[in-house]
């Protein structure tokens, strides 16, 4: 989920085809820019919020998570992309994990893409597939 619109262009384009290569079930729901209340969280779920507070994981840690959640039995993760303003605290205390991309502030079509492309690799990971390399 990401407040705002992505519309069409080369970013919208690559989350596209990283999110058709991913084995999982997938969808991208996107939320007004800002205003309202974030959908209640997922019965069965995780929601993890990308914010600049959060954990840098490394896409094995990523990976790892993911798995950890799937075996035991989580149905559904949720990932959310805040609109300019970010996520208030209270969305943050209500989160299962906060994720950082590094330092740096990214805009938002970038973290979506780079979203994409990390849930396309853990998924990878975990199906053992050679393209990711640890070294």
């Amino acid at each position: 989920m990401a407040r705002g619109r992505i519309g069409r262009g080369p970013e919208a384009e690559l989350v596209e085809r990283y999110l058709k290569r991913i084995s999982w079930p997938t969808r991208l729901s996107e939320l007004p820019e800002s205003g309202g209340k974030l959908p209640p969280p997922p019965d069965n779920g995780v929601t993890v919020l990308l914010d600049e507070k959060g954990e840098q994981l490394g896409s094995m840690a990523l990976a790892a998570k993911l798995e950890q959640w799937r075996d035991g039995g989580k149905r559904e993760a949720r990932f959310m992309i805040g609109g300019a303003d970010g996520f208030r605290d209270a969305d943050r205390a209500e989160a299962d994990l906060l994720i950082a991309f590094g330092k740096a502030t990214w805009p938002h079509l970038l973290a979506r893409a780079m979203l994409a492309e990390q849930l396309w690799r853990a998924t990878s990971i975990l199906a053992n597939h050679p393209y990711h390399r640890e070294g």
